[in-house]
C-alpha cells in the first residue's frame, strides 16, 4: 500500500481527471479509473468499472 501522501496525490489527480468521488475509493480503485480516463473513458464510467 502507498504512503498517504501518495495516495493523497493521486486522489488530487482523479479529482482533476474529473473522477466523481475519489475520496472514497481505495487506492486500487484510483489506478484503475485513472488508467481508464487515461485510455479516453468517461471519468463517472471509470468510477463505476473500477468500483465494480
Amino acid at each position: 500500500m502507498g504512503s498517504q501522501q501518495q495516495i493523497h496525490e493521486m486522489r488530487q489527480r482523479a479529482h482533476q481527471a474529473g473522477i466523481p468521488g475519489s475520496s472514497k475509493m481505495s487506492e486500487q480503485q484510483l489506478k484503475d479509473a485513472m488508467k481508464k480516463v487515461d485510455k479516453g473513458m468517461d471519468p463517472a464510467m471509470a468510477k463505476q468499472k473500477a468500483k465494480s
